[in-house]
């Protein structure tokens, strides 16, 4: 069990752009606008008089964003992005002008780039991991900004949130272990089993999106099986889940594995199993934003977007996806 359903590809999984909101719905292990309008004016000069002419003021729907993750206030951990959503497409040419449009401003100077996935999200993320005790401020100043396809923003954006404690856990899925860091020092190395060879875990680094305390799983909503009968269908509500993949991969306790490691040899349909103990002490040492780095399995890194999975490109990888190119967070 453990794989999540029913969110829409490369969003930011509905988080409210002003109070965001943690993730919730019915989830699954698995292998597999606005009223605002732009000001108005036709910027004509008055031939009649001797002052300058107005500017011109664009004019058409405007330009909204649909998200912005991290929520202001959070403290979050050290692999956590900056992640902007908007409403509508904005097109390739006018990419620079939009990320030029969002600063990043930072207590620590950090050297850090936006990047697209598709032409609705855009993630910023340093480098290398957040400093721990770094403050960050995202000023999104849209107004008159083109998207490139006729609209305009007509609001500017401001998020506040500071990177906490260095938490960070590693998973070896054929040693199964999972080992807890913090700032640097050895917390626990707890017994863990993750998915089957017919449905295994993604590797790579994934920052953690949210976590819950019961969420309700179901082999039907991921297309596992439907089927009351089959050896793979469950429908159960588990305690204790750390979110990691927008597809749907939690850190969690199973009642179908109580009692994960290389004894029991009890694989799951892509999660990280842990006992009851283990999973309730996991979840509340972690926080959003901290790195899940899981090796050892079959599968391939988790894409990028697929939740907050940003360091499973390469530095380079992530600057080919970014129109301004690399820079220096302005300070705070």
């Amino acid at each position: 069990m453990g794989q999540f359903v029913g969110r829409r590809k490369g969003s930011v999984i509905g988080i409210s752009l002003v109070t965001v909101a943690m993730l919730v719905g019915t989830s699954a292990c698995s292998g597999g606008g606005s009223s605002d309008k732009a000001s108005g004016g036709d910027g004509k000069a008055d031939k009649k008089s001797s002052a300058p002419p107005s500017p011109t003021k664009p004019k058409g729907p405007p330009m909204l964003l649909d998200t912005i993750t991290p929520q202001s206030g959070a403290t979050v951990g050290v692999a956590m992005p900056v992640s902007v959503v908007f409403t509508n497409p904005v097109a390739a040419k006018a990419r620079e002008s939009v990320e030029k449009h969002m600063k990043v401003s930072t207590s620590t100077p950090v050297k850090g780039a936006w990047h697209w996935f598709g032409d609705r999200r855009a993630d910023w993320r340093p480098k290398t991991y957040w400093p721990s005790g770094t403050k960050v401020k995202v000023d999104a100043d849209m107004k008159g900004v083109s998207n490139g396809n006729g609209r305009y923003g007509v609001h500017g954006y401001t998020h506040t949130f500071k990177v906490g404690d260095d938490v960070r856990a590693d998973v070896s899925v054929s040693g199964h272990t999972l080992k807890v860091t913090k700032d640097g020092k050895a917390l626990r190395t707890l017994s863990i089993n993750a998915g089957s060879a017919e449905y295994p875990t993604w590797n790579g680094t994934m920052a953690v999106i949210d976590k819950q305390k019961k969420v309700h799983m179901t082999s039907c909503s991921v297309g596992i099986s439907c089927d009351k009968g089959s050896p793979n269908y469950y429908d159960l509500t588990l305690p204790w889940d750390v979110h990691l993949t927008q597809s749907g991969t939690y850190v969690h306790y199973s009642t179908g594995d109580p009692n994960p490691g290389s004894g029991s040899a009890r694989g799951s349909h892509g999660c990280v199993h842990l006992s009851m103990a283990d999973a309730k002490w996991f979840y509340g040492q972690v926080k959003q934003g901290d790195p899940i780095t899981i090796t050892g399995s079959p599968r391939a890194k988790a894409p990028a977007d697929n939740g907050y999975a940003a360091f499973n490109l390469s530095w380079d990888q992530w600057l080919q996806g970014s129109a301004s190119g690399q820079g220096t967070s302005a300070a705070l």
